[in-house]
């Protein structure tokens, strides 16, 4: 029976040794939360690293006892976890991505730990796959995961989520194994992030580092269509509510206001790390007490810093300066009754967290990065009464889901002091509108809808891939094909031109029909409706085949014309406005680049770079590529990556929306379509169930069949001639 394997860096449990007996904790975070209702089904299983090393005769015993409990162990030593974890994964990937790169390190014996401890991780999942199972690998630790596993098992079903922010291309590329890292992520399917942000980042790291082309959210990679998503993470919010309106959390936090006296509350809860902005709300709340001195005395911060990493040097420093400026602003604001931060360095149970979320009036969540960040949403499913204010970082992903909340800039020391007097001075009705709007929205999207929402994505994802496994067009196959052309009375046969009917040349005009093509489709023409369908100029085709009885459809569709008609535009056309600026931009490039040029066509632009050198043409496309995506946005254009080609068209017109214009009100028995590239794939799309499309080159496609090349396309129609 096929399972799902969930993979992550820990396991949802942690082992600890008190007096030299092993004790199993169970963790009581989101994701294993979210995730606990697939890997304790079936024969699913979570595989990860269980927080300790351990000695070999210790190993076996943990391991029967978590295979019991629907986990598999991957064993770290003390070397790995330092090299590995400590090292490459939290002091060059961690800063990186969180855009502090003053923290960045760059040391090849942890870049090899790095990889021996995915290696080691793949070879784990490897132990327990079965060919129908799906993979689900989690977030940074594991970039080289999906990699390692598809090259040894090419066909099975692998997802990822990055659980921090995926860093711009500028920040991305100072990693000396950048290439390596996504080629790694690309091994996966369907990939997720929390943001749009961080899914934009990384499609321009895989195009402008690795060389991938991408349309919208999809890459091809080597022949599989790999997919990228953002899926922002949510919380259970039924376990956080009902935590909170528990008589427990509300005992708790009767017995803690009774000690902390009668102060309004602003909760600041994060675990000790750079990217949580600490220093800089201490230094805002100090400048708030100082700048509105009436509220001494009467606004206290409790201050909650989970344990991590204390032992990394950065970490370290980061708590004494934590620690330092708590004992100055106590210091220099508190008095006998009147302790201004409540600081507390360890963890805390639900119930007594539940009991925080409950008495603190305001929330102030301001990372100076973070991928999610769920406490801001454990907070505003706590609140029982729907009042409170929620303080969060424009730098947190959860910003772009929570807009009622006080968004502030955590690098804005003024705005930060002016959100908390905002926030303590907000009337109750307000509180209210803002905190039921934000209540609606974490309850919509919790952890068990994202859980299913990647899941369902990644199926979906697979489907299409198999609907895309082109078959070769053998000579069984050819054959049916022909005899079925032989037998239909209203044949139509839609034929790109470029590539599928001629061969590539590094002069786009001297692609003329050559005697045997034009032979060709002047027989074919009068056996069934022909139409050449080409991104191609209407003058170009209209000098090559206008003496043939032949449709033309130019330049993907704006311009067609009918057999022995004039050429009509199509009616869905935008201004060319655009073009002035496009224009611009690619001009700018050609200077840059010897051997490229510009093709204007009426409403299309087109760069040539097949005559530039290999390297520097791959480059430059791809940095004109995602420019023009950049110049694109909200204009209603495509920008299209071809075969040595980078092209901007309207939006509104493809081939696939001229093909299915062109059999609308028909009755055509037989449909055929013939196409080698990017632009042909919307005609297979339209056309798939209703045609036989075949594609010209390898490749996935939409297409039901393949061929080799343009000579074997000529050869299938010089058999479909002789068949009538």
């Amino acid at each position: 029976m096929a399972k799902t394997i969930i993979v992550s860096n820990r396991l949802p449990i942690r082992i600890e040794k008190e007096e030299e007996e092993l004790i199993y904790k169970t963790s009581e975070g989101g994701l294993a939360t979210g995730l606990g209702s697939i890997y304790k089904e079936n024969d699913n299983i979570w595989i990860g690293w269980p927080g300790i090393s351990l000695e070999k005769e210790e190993e076996q015993e943990v391991e029967e006892e978590l295979i019991n409990r629907n986990m598999r162990p991957v064993f770290l030593s003390e070397s790995e976890v330092q090299e590995f974890y400590l090292g490459f994964s939290n002091q060059t990937l961690w800063p990186a991505f969180h855009y502090f790169i003053h923290h960045m390190r760059f040391k090849e014996k942890e870049w090899i730990a790095y990889m021996q401890a995915n290696q080691k991780f793949a070879d784990a999942i490897s132990k327990w796959l079965e060919p129908d199972d799906t993979i689900w690998v989690h977030d940074y630790q594991l970039m080289l995961v999906p990699e390692l596993l598809r090259n040894k098992f090419p066909n099975v079903t692998i997802g990822f989520f990055q659980h921090i922010p995926f860093p711009s291309y500028e920040v991305f590329r100072m990693i000396p194994w950048r290439k390596k890292l996504l080629n790694g992520l690309l091994g996966a399917d369907f990939i997720g992030f929390h943001t749009y942000d961080d899914m934009r980042h990384f499609l321009s790291s895989c195009h402008r580092l690795a060389g991938y082309s991408y349309n919208r959210n999809q890459i091809l990679v080597k022949n599989r269509l790999v997919e990228v998503d953002s899926l922002p993470m949510g919380i259970d919010y039924d376990k956080y509510a009902e935590s909170a309106g528990s008589q427990l959390a509300k005992a708790k936090e009767i017995s803690y206001r009774d000690s902390l006296g009668p102060q309004d509350l602003i909760l600041s809860m994060d675990r000790l790390d750079y990217s949580k902005g600490i220093p800089g709300r201490l230094r805002a709340f100090e400048k708030f007490l100082g700048e509105y001195p009436e509220y001494q005395g009467r606004v206290s911060m409790f201050l909650i810093v989970v344990p991590s990493r204390d032992k990394v040097p950065s970490y370290k420093e980061l708590k004494e300066e934590v620690e330092f400026l708590v004992g100055h602003i106590n210091g220099k604001y508190g008095t006998i009754n009147y302790v201004p931060i409540h600081f507390y360095y360890r963890s805390f149970p639900l119930d007594d967290l539940s009991a925080f979320y409950r008495m603190c009036k305001i929330a102030m969540i301001t990372p100076n990065r973070d991928g999610m960040n769920l406490v801001s949403k454990e907070y505003i499913a706590s609140r029982e009464n729907v009042d409170g204010v929620l303080i969060l970082s424009e730098m947190a992903g959860a910003s772009k889901e929570l807009s009622d909340a006080l968004l502030v800039n955590p690098n804005d020391e003024a705005q930060m002091v002016l959100s908390i007097k905002t926030a303590l001075e907000m009337p109750l009705s307000e509180q209210k509108r803002r905190m039921s709007s934000m209540q609606k929205t974490v309850q919509k999207y919790t952890i068990f809808q994202w859980v299913d929402l990647f899941i369902n994505n990644l199926k979906d994802l697979k489907k299409r891939q198999l609907a895309m496994a082109t078959k070769k067009l053998n000579s069984g196959l050819k054959e049916k094909l022909v005899e079925e052309f032989k037998k239909a009375k209203e044949p139509i046969i839609f034929l790109d031109y470029d590539g599928t009917l001629v061969p590539f040349h590094e002069d786009p005009n001297d692609c003329a029909p050559d005697e045997e093509l034009t032979g060709i489709l002047k027989k074919l023409s009068k056996i069934a409706q022909l139409v050449i369908i080409s991104g191609r100029k209407a003058g170009n085709l209209d000098l090559w085949l206008s003496d043939l009885d032949i449709d033309l459809i130019a330049e993907h569709g704006i311009k067609v014309k009918r057999a022995g008609k004039d050429w009509e535009e199509n009616e869905n056309l935008i201004s060319n406005e655009w073009k002035t600026e496009a224009r611009s931009i690619m001009e700018f490039y050609i200077q840059r680049t010897p051997g490229a040029f510009l093709e204007e066509k009426d409403h299309t632009l087109v760069w040539h770079y097949r005559k530039v050198e290999k390297g520097l043409g791959d480059l430059r496309s791809r940095e004109l590529s995602s420019h023009l995506k950049h110049f694109m946005t909200n204009k209603d254009l495509n920008v299209i990556d071809g075969d040595h080609v980078v092209e901007v068209k309207p939006s509104a017109i493809n081939k696939g929306k001229a093909s299915l214009e062109r059999i609308k009100g028909q009755n055509y028995d037989y449909i055929m379509v013939f196409g080698d590239d990017r632009t042909d794939e919307d005609t297979f799309e339209a056309l798939t169930d209703k045609a036989h499309t075949i594609k010209v080159g390898s490749g996935f496609s939409f297409a039901k069949f393949a061929v080799e090349n343009h000579e074997e396309v000529r050869s299938l129609l010089q058999d479909m001639i002789d068949a009538k």
